[in-house]
C-alpha cells in the first residue's frame, strides 16, 4: 500500500475526512509513509483505492492505536460529526489524550478552531488573543487545547472550512436559505480545504516550528453583507433578505478577524487567499446539489 522509503517519516492523519484526506494525500505526494484514520470501517473501504493505508480505529481504543505505532507525527484532525458536548469530550479532549499518550510522536498537531474565539466588534485577533468560548463545546476544545499544548504540540485554529463539493456560505447563497443577518457587519473567517490541509503538512513538515496556537485562515475576512454582495456579482443573483442571526450557529455569534500573520511570516502562503479568488476554481461548488 505505502510505496514510501523505509526511512521516510510516518504520520498518522487521525480522521481522514474533508480536511485529513487532502492533507494525507499531500503527505504522500511529499514521500511520508502514511496512515489514515476513519472512524467507521464503511468510510475506510471507500478509500481503498489510496496509495496509502487507511483503517477504521476508535482512537479512544488504546490497544488498537498503539497496534498501529509508531509514528513521527500525528495530526489529530477528528470530526465531531455535529455532536454535542459528550460527543466533543470523546471525540477531541479524550481521543486527543489517547494519541498522545499511546504514541508519544516528536510532532502532534491539533485541529482546533477559530470559533473558540469569542469576540465581537469586528476586532482582529491573533493567537496572543484572549480565547474564551461561550459554548461548552467551545469550552471542550479550548480544554483539549491546553492538554495538547502542555504535551509539547500544536494546535492549528481552523476558520470555516470550504472546497471541492462543500461550502456552507454559497449553499446556502443558492438554495435561498441565507440571510443578511442583524445588518450583515458580522465578519466571516473562512480558509479553503486545500490551504487548511498544506498549513498542516506546513507544520509537520517545516523545520523549526515551534509548539504552540497557528491560526490558520485567509487573508481577506469579510463582512457577511461584503461577502453575500461577492456572491451575488459572481452568479448573478439578488443579494439575499434581510433578517435576525442564527442563534444556534455551530460556530457561534462572533465577529473578529482572524489574522494568519504568525504562520505567513514563518514561509506558509494560502493558494486561496480571498472569497474572490475562491471563485476562480472550478472545483468549489457553486451551484445546486
Amino acid at each position: 500500500m505505502n510505496s514510501a522509503s523505509p526511512t521516510a517519516p510516518r504520520v498518522l492523519v487521525a480522521g481522514c475526512g474533508f480536511t485529513g484526506l487532502a492533507a494525507a494525500r499531500r503527505f504522500y505526494a511529499l514521500g511520508w509513509s502514511v496512515t489514515g484514520l476513519t472512524h467507521s470501517a464503511e468510510s475506510a473501504q471507500r478509500m481503498t483505492s489510496e496509495p496509502f493505508a487507511v483503517a477504521a480505529c476508535d482512537i479512544n481504543d488504546r490497544a488498537a492505536v498503539r497496534a498501529l505505532a509508531p509514528f513521527d507525527v500525528v495530526v489529530d484532525c477528528v470530526s465531531s460529526g455535529r455532536g454535542g458536548p459528550d460527543a466533543y469530550r470523546s471525540v477531541f479532549l479524550e481521543g486527543a489524550r489517547n494519541l498522545l499518550e499511546t504514541l508519544h510522536p516528536a510532532r502532534f498537531i491539533f485541529t482546533s478552531s477559530t470559533s473558540v474565539y469569542a469576540q465581537t466588534g469586528g476586532v482582529t485577533v491573533t493567537e496572543e488573543s484572549l480565547a474564551t468560548p461561550l459554548r461548552e463545546t467551545g469550552q471542550i476544545l479550548r480544554a483539549t487545547e491546553d492538554l495538547v499544548l502542555a504535551n509539547g504540540g500544536i494546535v492549528a485554529r481552523l476558520a470555516g472550512i470550504y472546497g471541492p463539493g462543500r461550502w456552507v456560505l454559497f449553499e446556502k447563497f443558492i438554495d435561498g436559505r441565507a440571510v443578511i443577518e442583524d445588518g450583515g457587519d458580522r465578519i466571516v473567517n473562512q480558509i479553503h480545504r486545500d490551504d487548511a490541509a498544506s498549513a498542516l503538512v506546513f507544520l509537520a513538515a517545516a523545520p523549526g516550528i515551534a509548539p504552540g496556537i497557528y491560526n490558520v485562515a485567509d487573508e481577506l475576512p469579510v463582512s457577511q453583507r461584503e461577502a453575500y454582495a461577492i456572491l451575488a456579482e459572481h452568479s448573478g443573483l439578488p443579494l439575499p433578505p434581510e433578517g435576525q442571526a442564527d442563534l444556534a450557529r455551530k460556530r457561534g455569534v462572533t465577529s473578529k478577524r482572524v489574522s494568519n500573520a504568525k504562520l505567513r511570516a514563518l514561509g506558509w502562503t494560502p493558494e486561496y487567499p480571498s472569497l474572490r479568488a475562491a471563485l476562480t476554481d472550478p472545483g468549489v461548488r457553486t451551484e445546486r446539489d
